[in-house]
C-alpha cells in the first residue's frame, strides 16, 4: 500500500482538514463527499504515516501525525 499516492488533491484536502482530531463522517460532511471515500484516503495516510487514529468510544478520530505536519509546512512554503 505504501506505493500509493499520497499528493492526490482530494488526500491534500484531507491532510490540511486534520489538523484538529475529527471523525471520517466529520470529514466527509466539510468535504462534501462518501464517508467510505474519506475513508479509503484516511487508510492511504494512515499506512504512509500521514495521519494517527485514536479510538474515542464507538468514534474512530484522524489528526495530522508529526510527519503530516512537516508536509503541509514544506507544500504550504512551496507554493508561497
Amino acid at each position: 500500500m505504501r506505493s500509493r499516492r499520497c499528493s492526490a488533491p482530494p488526500r491534500a484536502r484531507l491532510l490540511l482538514l486534520v489538523e484538529e482530531p475529527l471523525a471520517t463522517v466529520e470529514l466527509a460532511r466539510r468535504l462534501g463527499v462518501t464517508p467510505s471515500a474519506v475513508s479509503q484516503h484516511l487508510r492511504v495516510l494512515h499506512a504512509n504515516g500521514l495521519v494517527s487514529r485514536d479510538r474515542a468510544g464507538r468514534r474512530v478520530l484522524y489528526r495530522r501525525s508529526g510527519l503530516g505536519d512537516r508536509l503541509t509546512v514544506v507544500a504550504g512554503s512551496a507554493g508561497a
